[in-house]
């Protein structure tokens, strides 16, 4: 165990949790940096922390990249979204199968054995997260908003939208590149 990244981690997740986000920024932001805690602060923070443990998880890491890219679009057509936004039963959910999928992902892809095919689960993330960002910045309606029963808020869509882009595409980004610098140099070596 590392506490240096296990703690923080563990930290982050009860923050998330237990913050009244929904009073401090509209609805959907807090709706989305949720998300984005879970799956791209939390869990690797948890996987850094926990590595022997985490090593069950850890599968192919493009097969991971591709299981967060369904469970996170999944989650963000206007059903499911609803269903995690409405219900406490799909809140709860929603926010385990993210939680989930960021570990699974970060797990995959953090594996010493495979940095290069690890950079490229994360490379892929970042931009899977990147289009679905710009997506909601840019769509001209609230996408949600029938579908939750709220008063629409295009202005508060696009802030969320902007956490995705502001937190998910850098942190895949530079981790992805990261590995890629690894595995270069572990090339350079041999």
């Amino acid at each position: 165990m590392r506490p240096a990244f296990l703690l923080p981690g563990l930290a982050i997740l009860a923050a998330i949790w237990l913050l009244p986000l929904e009073t401090m920024m509209p609805v959907f932001a807090a709706h989305m940096l949720r998300h984005m805690t879970l799956v791209a602060l939390a869990a690797p923070l948890i996987v850094l922390g926990l590595p022997t443990t985490v090593q069950r998880l850890a599968v192919p890491p493009l097969l991971a990249a591709a299981a967060e890219f369904i469970v996170v679009w999944s989650w963000h057509l206007p059903a499911a979204h609803g269903l995690g936004r409405t219900a406490p039963m799909g809140f709860a959910a929603e926010q385990a199968s993210f939680l989930d999928v960021g570990l699974l992902t970060w797990a995959g892809c953090l594996r010493a054995d495979r940095p290069l095919a690890g950079a490229g689960g994360l490379l892929l993330t970042s931009m899977h997260m990147t289009l679905l960002g710009a997506l909601i910045v840019l769509a001209p309606r609230d996408l949600y908003a029938a579908i939750c029963g709220t008063a629409p808020d295009l202005d508060g869509q696009r802030i969320g939208g902007m956490l995705m882009l502001a937190i998910g595409t850098p942190v895949y980004l530079v981790a992805g590149l990261a590995l890629t610098g690894l595995s270069l140099r572990e090339r350079a070596m041999a």
